[in-house]
């Protein structure tokens, strides 16, 4: 077999766990199977009327070249008011970024050299430890289990002096669940004594069912990246059009390395987005938060679970373990959920979209409990 170069840092990163779930869903698809599909981590709204006749206009006006590398000043104004008006900071600087995941990557690489250490909270997007490895850090990685609140004394006592980053998600993807201000505001002193950079992932912020979530760039605007875009709020999901706001010094630096790898967002879903203020997600977001009580109604008797207060997740602790075991016994009577290995240190839980329609989650909620009850007796 011929010899081929593979750099170390791809043996470092291991195929999404996820993938491995899809590929025995799409065998049982291939025998026919219908699957009640609780996996999708999209919004199952099509993407607004107003924002596609938006990007049709650029398109046909031929706003389709490369953007400067920062992205269209007017849209970069737009997410300037945006997020004076949420969160009562004016941005030192903005730019658009090819997604969150691109703003990540970014953010990452511009502040994380070999041997520096990024603090994660578990549970944990899927993405955060391999784009640490990328970047050539450490993850550190603290658990949040049971109830999923910010393990403030555990950052507290991983801080050292290799210690560059924190990185933040709230609402969480898998938990849904949101940091309070006062578990922020004492993360942001942790910060401010020594001297951390926070990375602030808010792109579930506009999915929130309690109370808008509370954002920690409010209280260190000046050592904090905010990263949010549209691909929830919009359903831009392949569109790529995400932003990122912070401190001008780090801003030029994630733009230089743009420049030298996405090149720009794309150029007609920047104008397009610029409709945004058309839209209305209100009856979308309450329509997200019955489901939300739907499921976690239907779970709660059956499983150990928190209620999410954002996004469009739950993460329910499996009656079995390892919980890739009961994920493998649900997919065996057609749902499909993911273990939550992949977003974890631990196998303990499954994490279910409830971005479906909500005769599909009745269905598969009552599935569950009924795999749950077997399991018990």
């Amino acid at each position: 077999m011929t010899s081929l170069p593979i750099a170390s840092r791809c043996r470092d990163i291991d195929a999404s766990g996820i993938r491995k779930v899809f590929e025995l869903a799409e065998q049982r698809r291939r025998d026919g199977v219908e699957l009640v599909d609780l996996s999708i981590g999209q919004p199952d709204f099509p993407v607004p009327d107003v924002i596609k006749q938006a990007a049709v206009e650029a398109i046909g006006a031929d706003f389709n070249a490369y953007t400067v590398t920062q992205g269209i000043q007017p849209l970069r104004d737009k997410v300037a008011g945006m997020v004076r008006e949420r969160i009562g900071v004016d941005p030192e600087a903005v730019m658009i970024t090819s997604g969150v995941s691109g703003g990540l990557l970014l953010a990452l690489l511009a502040t994380v050299g070999p041997g520096d250490e990024v603090i994660i909270v578990d549970p944990f997007f899927v993405m955060y430890k391999h784009l640490v490895t990328l970047a050539g850090g450490k993850s550190v990685i603290l658990s949040s289990y049971d109830d999923f609140s910010l393990p403030l004394d555990r950052i507290a006592d991983a801080i050292n002096d290799r210690t560059k980053v924190i990185l933040l998600n709230s609402p969480c993807n898998p938990t849904g669940c949101v940091y309070g201000e006062g578990e922020l505001r004492q993360l942001a002193e942790l910060a401010e004594k020594h001297n951390l950079l926070v990375v602030s992932d808010e792109i579930y912020r506009c999915l929130w069912y309690d109370q808008p979530p509370a954002s920690i760039v409010k209280m260190i605007h000046h050592r904090s990246i905010l990263l949010d875009g549209f691909s929830k709020s919009l359903a831009l999901t392949g569109w790529r059009v995400g932003y990122a706001t912070g401190p001008r010094q780090i801003l030029e630096q994630m733009t230089k390395l743009q420049q030298y790898t996405f090149v720009c967002a794309p150029s007609f879903a920047q104008k397009a987005t610029m409709a945004m203020d058309q839209f209305d997600l209100e009856p979308i977001r309450q329509q997200y938060a019955r489901r939300r009580d739907l499921v976690y109604e239907g779970l709660k008797d059956h499983f150990e679970v928190v209620r999410p207060g954002g996004g469009f997740y739950i993460f329910p602790k499996a009656p079995i373990q390892p919980a890739a075991k009961f994920v493998e016994m649900a997919l065996e009577r057609n749902v499909l959920v993911i273990p939550g290995k992949v977003f974890s240190e631990h196998d303990t839980h499954f994490r279910i979209s409830y971005a479906r329609r909500e005769e599909e989650l009745a269905r598969g909620v009552e599935i569950l409990r009924d795999l749950a009850g077997r399991i018990g007796r």
